[in-house]
């Protein structure tokens, strides 16, 4: 502790800057890794009580009214609405075929779905990329930095060099700290995300398969 106190005392606004960035980054990482954690969590068990307690209802306002009750997160909501949405009159949509109107709200409503479930991923991998070359870069500068200052006082001895240049490597395992854990994170919720996806897509083709039979059946005379 009293290594990295005196390297951030002999550090100039660059280093502290570096610093400082790294534990912003990593403050951001673990927050979006905590709240992911805890959202992907409730969704997979959302949608594993929700589903087939809507296939399980006597009609279609029974699976909504057990939609809402188990669909903490509206990941499912937001399919069955655009299911049973009717396109306004005298308007391109209303024009087309109904399994296209269908297939079109539906693919809509389950990219805005995916687009909630894999908010905070960019963060994550940007912070996972980029850390540890701005612990490099934090290394780098901090050696620079202490060499100068050994070469302007006169005397160099090995001694001298080696205290600063072990306390800018800091740095680089700070880096790595950072990195790390969003790294891991990533690739874990990706797989969840993927999973989540897959549940989605086959809720969707069942909402399809069902309400386009409805509409057909309804057609005829």
């Amino acid at each position: 502790m009293s290594g990295f106190q005196h390297f951030w005392e002999q550090g100039d606004a660059i280093i502290r800057s570096v610093a400082a960035l790294l534990l912003l980054m990593s403050v951001s990482a673990w927050v979006v890794i905590f709240w992911k954690g805890w959202l992907l969590r409730r969704v997979r068990a959302d949608i594993a009580r929700a589903v087939p307690a809507f296939w399980a209802a006597s009609d279609l306002a029974a699976g909504r009214e057990q939609l809402a009750a188990f669909d903490r997160e509206s990941v499912l909501q937001p399919l069955l609405l655009a299911a049973t949405a009717t396109p306004s009159l005298n308007t391109l949509e209303a024009r087309g075929h109904v399994d296209s109107q269908l297939t079109r709200r539906l693919r809509d409503a389950l990219h805005g779905v995916l687009g909630q479930l894999q908010y905070g991923q960019v963060l994550l991998a940007s912070i996972g990329s980029t850390a540890p070359f701005i612990g490099l870069f934090g290394t780098v500068w901090g050696i620079y930095h202490a060499l100068a200052s050994i070469s302007a006082a006169g005397s160099i001895t090995i001694e001298r060099v080696s205290g600063p240049v072990g306390e800018a490597l800091v740095m680089t395992a700070a880096g790595l700290a950072v990195a790390i854990p969003a790294v891991l994170a990533y690739n874990i919720f990706g797989k969840r995300v993927g999973a989540c996806e897959a549940e989605l897509e086959g809720f969707a083709h069942d909402l399809r398969e069902m309400i386009g039979d409805a509409a057909v059946s309804a057609r005829q005379p």
